[in-house]
This record gives C-alpha cells, structure tokens and sequence, in this order.
C-alpha cells in the first residue's frame, strides 16, 4: 500500500526533474538564499519572506551536504510526494480497504498539480507530506486517544503550518473530520489551539510583511471555475465510493474537507483580501486522490479498473507531463532571460529593473557581470533584502543619462508597481532621452535595449 505508490511518484518525479536547466523566479529566490549564511538568512527574514524562513533553512542544509544545483533544489520536493502517496496509500487502505489505498496511492502523484510542485524548490510538497501523516496521527489518535498520539499529531501539523501559514486551513478540514465523526472533539481542540499558538509569532511577524503578497490579484472565473470542477468530481467520487463496511471515520467524511475546505475558505477570504493561489493549499489533492482511489475500487470488474487507470495515467503524463517538464512549462524561466540579455547587450551597457525586482539575476549572477546595474546600491545578500537596495531617484537619474546605452528589463505582468517613485524616474528618463533599439519577450520579462539617438 506504502512501497508502490511511493516508488511511482519517485519514478513520475525524478523524469525530466533539470527541466533542461531551467529555474523559474521563485526557484531562483529558494536557490540564492539558500546558499546564504545562516546569519545572513536570518538578517534576511528580519525584513521579508519570514513565511518561507524554515523551508530556507532546510534548503540551506541540503545544499551544505550536497550543491546540486537544480536537482538538489528539487529532490527534496521529489521525496516528500513519494512519502505523500505512500501515505494517501495507507490512508485509502485504512478508511477503504487495500485495493481502494492502492489506487488512491497511485492516482496521487499523477495528478497534475503533484507532478507540478514535486519538481518544484518550494515547500508546497513538503506541506503535503506533512499533512498527510498529520492526517494519519489524527486517525490514530481518534481510534486510540492517550496524550502522546495527540501530542503527535499535533507536533506535525504545527510543523506543517511553520512551513507555509495556510496549512492552518487543514487543521480546519481535521476539525471538520472530527465533528461530523462525533469523536473527541475536545482533545482535538485543545490540540488545535496549541498548533494555533505555536504558529501565532509567526504569522503576527509575517502580518508585518503582507507587501510581498500585493501581487495576488483577486480571484478570477478560471479560479473559481477549476474549484468548482474538483469540488463536484470529488463529491461524485465520494457518491461512488461509499464503502458498505462501517468504520469509526469514513473516507468522504476525511477526504472531503480535505478538498473542499481549504481551497473554498481561501477564495472566501480572498473577498476582502486576496490572497488566493492553488499551491498555498496543494495538500487538498491528498483528498482528491483518497476519493478518486475510493471510486475506482467500486467499479464492477478488475478490468473495468484496469482500463480507467491506463487511460487516466496517459491523459495525466501525455502530453500535459512532456510539457510540463519543458522550460514552457512555468511562467518565468530566469535562465532563458539571461541568456536573452546577454545576447541583446554589450561589455559595459547600463541595466536597470522595473520593477526593481532582481530574481532574474539571483541563480545567474554572472550572466550580467558585463552590465552595469546603474540603479543598485547595495547587493541582495549584502544588504539582507531579497532583491537588493537601490540609490535615490535623482541618483538614477544621473547614472542613466552618463550611460550611452541601456537594457532594461521589465516585468510584463503579475508583479505590483514601485511606489517609491523609482520605476518612474527609469521610464521617464529612459522616453525622454532615448530610443528603443530592440525589444523581446522571454516568458514573463519584457527586455529591451535604449540607446541615446545615434548609438542603437
């Protein structure tokens, strides 16, 4: 139930896991702080992205022992979906029976979204994991009681909200679990508040910081719409897969919450704030797989299961896994960017950032040493931010008008606008002075190249 599941996600996650060497912009941040000092990291959580600090530390770690570049940054994600499916599997076998625990296991890594974030340097996998055997001591406990089992499950959910705060929505789910199951309410609860207070220094420092999320916009029909669709074919598989044995939990009454709540309370909040992004509650696939699993084994015949599968698992991996594991495959790609600008600019051109957000350099610092970044003050790890200081605006001014030549490179969208007055110092300066010699669009970042007249 544990070793197949676990060895097909392994296999799913370790094709194509370079990517052809590509690393998109979040990536590239996880990569070059996590190559920081721990000072330094710490320095850095003072001023932003204190949410990610603890998955820094860990990457931090791995790359202490092994500097692997982007497979080292990814096999981390690789291993926790295979510890994920090995759970669901256990899981599904526990609340269904086996052959149900075996689907459930297996139709795991295949789902889209798993095969997206188990090749991915962030910690959504790692939350996933931690969810799932989170899930699993709550099963415990509920079957067993005693302090341990409680102080168990409680200890991996807290350390799944440290990881990424909204894994406090799946705690939501369990309690959801719990009270439909009429069981143990109250040690639920006070297991509950203390995972709450655990997490609360965390998230009133991160509350300090709600800036880096000003790039979320507010949920769109194509959000609403993919939750709608989960949320029916995971209801439809719940009907389907009502198992005739009576267990003190069912799956749907686990499973269910799981998928539906974390994702639907998320899109509420996002009503007054958005905040809403799928990978903040990935581990809801924990419970699309458990009721896919459930479904399947309720099918008439071995062959009519057979058949499903095969078919789903082609649908899964061809052709949307081939073009996931292209450079294509993600928004952004930091290193097809350097090499446009390298190709584009000259030994000793200007650069500049609007916004002045420098992910595109963190993993690939060397592909713009020719270029002078005439806006920078002070370097990302030097000065403790994630993207560096920059000078005053009549600063830049100044830098740019003594430069001849100058590469801008933009964000084409998805990124909030400078409010320090800085991008429109570069944008005014650059169409009153200069004209454009070149432009390109690579992924999401608009280069391109301005000259004084006469010097394209």
């Amino acid at each position: 139930m544990a070793l197949a599941p676990a060895a097909t996600a392994l296999v799913v996650g370790l094709w194509g896991i370079r990517r052809r060497n590509s690393l998109w912009s979040d990536e590239a941040v996880t990569y070059e702080v996590a190559h920081r000092s721990t000072s330094d990291i710490w320095r850095l959580l003072a001023e932003a992205d204190v949410v990610h600090g603890l998955h820094y530390f860990l990457m931090h770690a791995v790359f202490a022992l092994w500097d692997g570049g982007p497979v080292a940054l990814r096999l981390p994600s690789v291993l926790a979906v295979a510890v994920t499916a090995a759970g669901v599997g256990l899981l599904g076998h526990r609340l269904a029976g086996p052959r149900a625990g075996l689907l459930a296991g297996l139709a795991l890594p295949l789902l889209p979204a798993m095969q997206r974030y188990a090749q991915e340097g962030r910690s959504y996998a790692l939350v996933c994991a931690l969810v799932t055997w989170g899930t699993w001591l709550l099963l415990e406990a509920l079957d067993g009681g005693g302090r341990k089992r409680w102080a168990g499950y409680g200890a991996v959910m807290l350390a799944a909200c440290l990881l990424h705060e909204f894994a406090v929505l799946g705690l939501i789910a369990h309690g959801t679990t719990v009270a439909l199951s009429r069981k143990a309410l109250r040690p639920w609860a006070v297991t509950a508040a203390a995972v709450v207070a655990g997490l609360s220094p965390l998230a009133l420092f991160s509350a300090t910081q709600s800036g880096q999320v000003a790039w979320i916009g507010a949920p769109d029909a194509s959000d609403l719409g993919v939750f709608a669709a989960t949320a029916l074919l995971g209801t439809a598989c719940a009907r389907l897969g009502r198992a005739t044995i009576r267990r003190p939990v069912s799956l749907p009454t686990l499973a269910l919450p799981l998928l539906i709540l974390p994702a639907g309370l998320l899109l509420a909040l996002s009503l007054l704030r958005p905040l809403y992004v799928d990978r903040y509650v990935l581990y809801g696939s924990i419970g699309l797989a458990l009721l896919i699993g459930a479904a399947l084994d309720r099918l008439p015949s071995r062959a009519t299961v057979a058949t499903v599968s095969l078919v789903a698992a082609t649908v899964a991996l061809l052709p949307f896994g081939l073009q996931l594991r292209t450079p294509e495959g993600r928004s952004d790609n930091v290193n097809a960017v350097a090499e446009a600008v390298r190709e584009m600019s000259a030994p000793g051109d200007g650069l500049v950032f609007t916004p002045a957000r420098r992910a595109w350099v963190l993993a690939n610092p060397g592909a713009y040493a020719h270029l002078d970044d005439l806006a920078l003050a002070s370097s990302p790890a030097a000065s403790g931010t994630l993207f560096g200081t920059e000078v005053a605006p009549a600063e830049i001014r100044a830098r740019m008008l003594a430069a001849p030549r100058i590469v801008a490179v933009a964000d084409a969208y998805g990124e909030p606008g400078d409010s320090t007055g800085r991008a429109a110092t570069k944008s005014a300066v650059l169409r009153a002075h200069f004209e454009v010699c070149d432009t390109r669009r690579v992924t999401r970042a608009q280069i391109t190249v301005y000259a004084r007249p006469g010097y394209c």
